[in-house]
């Protein structure tokens, strides 16, 4: 089964024939430049220190439980530590998180 080339070539609105500049087999030979990084040493360094924050208040915030559950008190629960303190932590650590994406 023989096919005619000049019959597969497209044709532009005078009839006239369009060449292809490049062939679908062919490659562009343009050299690829490696990707530069979004961020830098020092953004990550940032999160990291945002992320550990916030660790740090999630972890300060455990506790609270009753060693005897026929006897309620409410320092235990609502110690400074777990009202103030842990989300003052972790709210500073999402501050830091923002501050290290738009540095």
């Amino acid at each position: 089964m023989s096919t005619n080339k000049s019959s597969k070539r497209k044709k532009d609105n005078k009839g006239n024939k369009i060449k292809a500049t490049v062939s679908r087999t062919q490659v562009a030979a343009t050299p690829v430049a490696p990707k530069e990084m979004i961020f830098g040493k020092e953004n990550y360094i940032w999160m990291g220190i945002g992320a550990a924050l916030v660790a740090l208040g999630l972890i300060m915030m455990l506790g609270g439980g009753m060693d005897d559950p026929n006897v309620w008190d409410e320092s235990i629960i609502y110690s400074f530590r777990i009202t103030v303190i842990a989300p003052i932590l972790i709210l500073s650590g999402l501050a830091v998180e923002i501050y290290a994406i738009f540095k």
